[in-house]
């Protein structure tokens, strides 16, 4: 699931519906277990995206380095020179690295997750004081109706 749709479906499942409050606080539990699920889901999916940019760091660093066999440079995909004929100092080495766009796409990932994981933290921070907004719906409700 995309950080897109969850947004979409927390847009409905956080109304509340004010004419039957009993069922809102317990549908609650049921949301709850929905977006832990996700939380969950997600967070094992960017420590998953961590370890294969882990891995794809160190066969970058190796090919940068000059430390890749040809049959290891053609199973990746990658051209045999990883500079286009340019010599480069060592200290320029950094450049080249952070604007590969394979790590990008790797960082992007990452970020994307830990988006999504901020986003349902939050969401289950709501559903965790649901019962507050709608006890409080109650007392104004009985406010208004004179008792």
């Amino acid at each position: 699931m995309n950080l897109e749709r969850i947004l979409e479906e927390w847009k409905t499942d956080s109304r509340i519906e004010m004419n039957a409050l009993d069922a809102s606080s317990v549908q609650t539990t049921v949301l709850h277990a929905k977006y832990l699920e996700l939380h969950a889901t997600a967070k094992l999916k960017l420590k998953d995206a961590e370890f294969k940019q882990s891995i794809l760091m160190k066969n970058k660093w190796l090919w940068y380095h000059g430390k890749l066999s040809q049959e290891e440079i053609e199973r990746f995909g990658w051209s045999y020179d990883p500079f286009d004929g340019l010599k480069i100092l060592k200290g320029d080495m950094a450049q080249f690295v952070e604007a590969d766009p394979e790590l990008q796409e790797s960082e992007a990932r990452i970020e994307y997750l830990k988006t999504t994981i901020d986003t349902l933290k939050d969401i289950l921070e709501n559903l965790k004081w649901r019962h507050q907004t709608i006890r409080n719906t109650l007392e104004w409700k009985k406010f208004e109706a004179g008792f």
